[in-house]
């Protein structure tokens, strides 16, 4: 197992990050935080798919005073996104929101930063610093990687000698590019010269399908080199998707669990039931059932066919190898019963609660 970077620890809400604590699952709404209901359900939905840590827009002062709102109807810790105005970051704060993510460049002149730190400090909230490389133009105006990647990180280390000449250390940082070399160079280079946690991503990442790749080929590296405290899957697509994908790169690197994973083949000729049907309809309820105090990792196999089905996932708790219309029902590679095909999802749903 790899070993993580040592990171000071920082509390937001009922959440820790750094020294060593389980990298957090985070997210954002998409909602108009004016419409404070809807930002509830949806920090609800995402609550439901084990986001641990959320954020919201602050636009405006009508969205900042809604943080007292969303905040009475949620379970996990908020984070208020401010940019420009530093009025929209101590009104938050009064609000009751765990953190900010700011940048501290466009907040103002070096007073108005003083005025935010001072209130931070007195409430207790952390600040992550979050620096994109598309708001950038010390970043745009190089030609290559390498330069993007050390002006990024110099405009995160000028933001964080900002919060440190006011003596406030409560602090989180991120440094995103749209592109996976500038951004895993970048936390690289970050983290030789810092420790404070890193809430990692790939900007701007894209589609569910374009943006999942991305981002687990930049935060896969990142991880597996020990760096990263935080996550969040930018995708364009529902939020929800972003914390699915989010726990399976960190599962796939064995950094947290599920508690459940599927080995499923990728089906041919011989395949005689709609297995990527199943193998969906699976994952979908699987991701609902919450259990408590997950010790273990449950694996169930979906397989296409009997050929090699059981033998292949004889690691598996248990399965199903697939015939004509029906299966065979397997625990640690020992054939049970015959299970018709309408019942594959509900039969293995039940097994896996019971375990």
């Amino acid at each position: 197992m790899f070993s993580r970077k040592e990171t000071k620890v920082l509390k937001i809400g009922s959440v820790k990050i750094g020294g060593g604590n389980p990298v957090a699952v985070q997210s954002m709404t998409n909602t108009d935080t004016k419409d404070w209901k809807a930002t509830v359900k949806q920090i609800k939905e995402l609550e439901k798919y084990g986001c641990e840590i959320v954020r919201v827009s602050v636009p405006d002062m009508e969205c900042a005073k809604n943080i007292s709102k969303i905040k009475k109807h949620i379970s996990i810790p908020l984070v208020a996104d401010i940019h420009f105005d530093y009025k929209l970051a101590i009104e938050s704060i009064k609000q009751g929101v765990d953190k900010l993510r700011i940048n501290p460049g466009n907040i103002g002149s070096k007073q108005k930063v003083q005025e935010l730190v001072k209130i931070a400090k007195d409430y207790k909230i952390p600040i992550r610093i979050g620096v994109n490389a598309g708001s950038l133009k010390a970043v745009q105006s190089c030609s290559t990687v390498s330069k993007r990647a050390k002006a990024l990180t110099a405009a995160a280390l000028e933001h964080v000698d900002i919060l440190e000449e006011c003596n406030f250390n409560s602090i989180a940082v991120s440094l995103k590019a749209s592109d996976v070399a500038t951004t895993v160079e970048a936390y690289n280079l970050f983290a030789q010269k810092r420790n404070y946690p890193l809430h990692l991503g790939i900007t701007e990442a894209g589609s569910i399908f374009r943006g999942t790749i991305k981002s687990s080929a930049g935060l896969a590296v990142m991880l597996y080199n020990g760096i990263g405290d935080t996550i969040r899957v930018s995708l364009t697509a529902n939020p929800v998707e972003e914390v699915k994908v989010a726990y399976q790169i960190l599962q796939s690197l064995n950094l947290r669990t599920t508690g459940v994973e599927i080995i499923s083949c990728p089906t041919c000729s011989r395949t005689k039931v709609n297995l990527i049907k199943i193998v969906n309809e699976l994952e979908e309820e699987l991701a609902k059932v919450k259990k408590k105090n997950i010790t273990k990792q449950v694996k169930i196999a979906v397989m296409g066919c009997v050929v090699n089905g059981p033998g292949e996932a004889k690691e598996a708790d248990f399965g199903i190898a697939g015939g004509i219309g029906e299966g065979l029902l397997f625990k640690k590679g020992e054939i049970k019963c015959k299970i018709p095909e309408s019942k594959w999802v509900k039969t293995l749903l039940n097994l896996y609660k019971k375990m």
